[in-house]
């Protein structure tokens, strides 16, 4: 970002009608190499020479994590700067206290390069789509694990070892952990609900499952059945309630989502009145980052021209509650391990049916003659998710039953 901002100081001035000066960069360590172009009198590595100079009116944190990011920024703030940030995890568990010192300190903050790179869905939430009431959010908002799912689904290789391609080629981290077990996926769904709601979604309200249970198994029935493995993280208003979760699910082939490959993010919103919209982009990455980030700090070089105070954040009048993951109702795929005779899928179709679950399809597939078991893959007609797993407990005290290998659930 650094380095765009050298490269093109009168482009961009150009563009917004003020002038632009990078002032100083906070950095680790000042004798590391870096980026030709940037003159080293810009680096410091102490933070009080951005937070106690007067003459900086706006701070750009890109550090990411909670410490020190999230202190740096309430300083910024509460000294009247304006902020933009691409902390994602700092926006979703600190978002309300930091937008309090900003309002109270009339100042900007900005943080679209928190969610999905250069996709302006963040923006769009606070402005373009605001006129809308929001029914749902669905996304694919971790570059990560669905370059891991692709992978899986179109070469056929097991989750370790997409993983590691991953890792090779710089999309996942040493630690995967945030990405893989749809940690990141929350934060990102807890800033967009949180928007598109005017409510409080905390990362804790929303249902998590990552996709390190998936097999490839999973990928090649999914497709006979005309289903793509996608991690989604969904928001939606029912009444007065709000559901958000992130897992992996199937979707139809022909769903737009189902076509969202490698390391590019969707988010498809649907309001009441601009229908359903899909944006699509490349979700993270240098150039991304530094279009929303350059984005966000042209938007707050206009407003302090005209001297605007910075706009409110909306806040719904009536009070919404979270619902359980236990309340979701829908269709659910299921992929079991059973002993290979006759009266298994009668015993396990008796608990579904007791539990008011109704069978949509069952396929025997793959026996093992040696260990005299087969799987089954069944899916259900709609269902609710406590009856659900409820039953299941049920079906795996069976003595017929070897695993339930996975639940899944089908988003239509």
């Amino acid at each position: 970002m650094a380095a765009t901002l050298l490269a093109q100081p009168g482009t961009i001035s150009d563009k917004i009608g003020v002038p632009i000066e990078l002032k100083k960069i906070l950095v680790r360590d000042s004798g590391k190499p870096r980026a030709t172009g940037i003159p080293t009198e810009l680096l410091t590595t102490n933070p009080e020479d951005i937070l106690d100079d007067d003459d900086i009116h706006v701070v750009v944190e890109v550090i990411g994590g909670v410490t020190p990011a999230c202190g740096y920024l309430k300083r910024a703030l509460a000294a009247g700067k304006h902020v933009v940030t691409a902390n994602k995890e700092v926006m979703a568990q600190s978002g309300p206290e930091l937008f309090r010192i900003a309002e109270k300190n009339r100042v900007n903050l900005l943080f679209e390069a928190s969610v999905a790179g250069g996709i302006p869905i963040v923006g769009c939430l606070m402005n373009e789509l605001l006129a809308n009431d929001v029914f749902s959010i669905r996304g694919i908002i971790n570059g990560t694990t669905n370059y891991i799912l692709t992978q899986m689904a179109h070469q056929n290789t097991g989750f370790q070892q997409a993983l590691k391609e991953a890792q090779d080629l710089g999309y996942a981290e040493s630690d995967p952990t945030n990405d893989v077990e749809g940690i990141d996926a929350v934060y990102k769904l807890s800033i967009l609900s949180s928007l598109a709601y005017h409510h409080r979604v905390a990362p804790q309200d929303i249902y998590r499952e990552g996709i390190s249970s998936l097999e490839a198994n999973d990928f090649r029935y999914a497709k006979e059945l005309g289903y793509a493995i996608k991690s989604l993280a969904i928001a939606s208003l029912e009444g007065e309630s709000i559901q958000a979760r992130v897992y992996p699910a199937l979707i139809p082939l022909d769903n737009m989502l189902a076509k969202v490959d490698g390391v590019y993010n969707a988010v498809e919103v649907e309001g009441s009145l601009c229908g359903k919209v899909l944006f699509h982009g490349m979700g993270a990455g240098r150039e991304p980052t530094t279009s929303a980030v350059v984005g966000d700090l042209i938007e707050i070089a206009r407003r302090i021209g005209v001297q605007g105070p910075p706009p409110p954040m909306v806040q719904n009048g009536q009070p919404l509650n979270i619902r359980s993951i236990d309340d979701l109702e829908t269709r659910y795929y299921l992929r079991l391990t059973v002993a290979d005779r006759p009266g298994v899928l009668a015993q396990i179709s008796r608990i579904l049916g007791d539990g008011g679950i109704s069978l949509a399809s069952v396929i025997q597939k793959d026996s093992d003659p040696a260990e005299q078991t087969a799987e089954l893959v069944i899916t259900t007609h709609p269902a609710w998710e406590a009856s659900v797993q409820r039953a299941l407990r049920q079906v795996s005290d069976l003595e017929v039953v070897t695993r339930i290998n996975n639940i899944l659930r089908i988003e239509g």
